[in-house]
């Protein structure tokens, strides 16, 4: 009985030291002093942005014309050079005339001698008439002659038709520009024989100035396309990708329907090109400028994170505490994010320096000249710490 009272005696004196020796081990611990994260911030702007759809478009010619010839001979002429600009009416080729103006001798000759066939073939007629009224001849024999001067003349129309016929042909043998454009790659040079209607052409004409873009959207955008279309004219900008100038234009065609394969509708934009810079064949980006919106909040896409609840963004508070705040996007513009909501003008945002950040926690160290970040102004630079100071010097 005396053993047992002596052990929990003891036991009872270890835990109490065990306990006073937890309490002063839990004293002696120090939290962690806060650690200050060097971040690049920027400032969200309000400001009028363009509302824009963009696309990759290909450029292609106003007018395109096959250049091909109706009549089959030699050609005895080429009147331009490949890739040469050429005006509506020019004389392109020359086919060789003489077999075609012998057709039409021919057919003139022809209509002289079916001319005077018809010729008597109509006396004739007009004399078995006469002698049938006086009894001499049958009613047949009158019916025969009136028959074969009828058919004499018919044969008389059929030869003028064949000599405009060969004044058509002989049309043909020159070939003349029907627009005014820049020629391509000519398939048949002098001395060569052409056939009528061949299955290529000789050379295709290019109109570039203007020219057209052609680019697609998706179908969800042309409910706003058709009612800005209503309200005033769109304008268009095209841009070869590496060269920095814009090619500005017009919208000009919306297509009739939405391809249903790929859910895009086709629009094309009509562009003056006097610089030429637009080339049939090119690829181009396209930007679609549909309105202007008043006073929206923009910060950089930098600045964009996304959680499990969204996306949101790093605010830099005025005590230099970064908090997470979400935001609704409603389109990028050019490497900055639109924000329907969540920011307001004047807010700083961080767009460097984000993975480091324990929001509502960490204090930010703003670093100044950095790209795309203010430096910091009056409160912020005095809570830099000195060290921090000499270093950037």
């Amino acid at each position: 009985m005396y053993r047992t009272r002596a052990m929990c005696a003891l036991i009872a004196m270890l835990l109490i030291l065990g306990a006073f020796v937890g309490c002063s081990k839990e004293t002696n611990v120090q939290k962690p002093a806060a650690v200050t994260v060097p971040v690049v911030v920027a400032v969200a702007e309000q400001k009028n942005v363009p509302v824009q759809v963009t696309a990759i478009g290909s450029v292609e010619p106003y007018n395109t014309v096959g250049i091909k010839t109706m009549i089959a001979g030699e050609i005895t002429s080429v009147n331009f050079k490949e890739g040469q600009d050429v005006s509506k009416g020019q004389l392109l080729f020359t086919i060789d005339r003489r077999p075609m103006e012998a057709e039409l001798h021919r057919a003139e000759a022809t209509l002289a001698r079916d001319q005077a066939t018809a010729a008597n073939d109509r006396a004739q007629a007009t004399r078995y008439a006469a002698l049938m009224k006086e009894g001499v001849v049958a009613q047949q024999q009158a019916d025969q002659m009136r028959t074969a001067a009828d058919a004499s003349e018919a044969l008389v129309k059929a030869d003028k038709a064949a000599i405009e016929d060969a004044h058509v042909q002989l049309q043909y043998a020159h070939v003349y520009s029907p627009i005014t454009g820049r020629t391509g790659n000519v398939m048949l040079q002098l001395g060569n024989v052409v056939k009528a209607n061949p299955d290529n052409p000789i050379v295709t004409i290019n109109q570039v100035t203007p020219i057209y873009v052609t680019f697609t959207i998706p179908e969800q955008y042309l409910g706003e396309v058709k009612r800005y279309m209503a309200q005033h004219s769109l304008a268009v900008q095209a841009q070869i990708p590496g060269d920095p100038v814009l090619a500005t234009g017009r919208l000009t065609f919306i297509d009739n329907a939405v391809d249903k394969q790929t859910g895009t509708i086709k629009l094309k934009g009509t562009f003056a090109n006097k610089d030429r810079r637009l080339w049939p064949g090119q690829f181009v980006n396209v930007t679609l400028t549909l309105s202007t919106q008043p006073n929206a909040i923009i910060v950089p896409s930098e600045a964009l994170q996304t959680g499990q609840q969204g996306q949101f963004v790093y605010v830099v508070r005025p005590d230099s505490i970064a908090e997470a705040r979400p935001v609704t996007v409603a389109r990028t513009v050019e490497g900055k994010a639109v924000i329907a909501s969540g920011l307001q003008a004047g807010d700083r945002v961080v767009t460097d320096g984000q993975l480091r950040i324990r929001p509502g926690e960490s204090k930010v160290d703003i670093r100044p000249n950095a790209v795309g970040a203010p430096a910091p102004s009056g409160q912020n630079a005095k809570q830099q710490p000195a060290g921090n100071q000499e270093a950037r010097k």
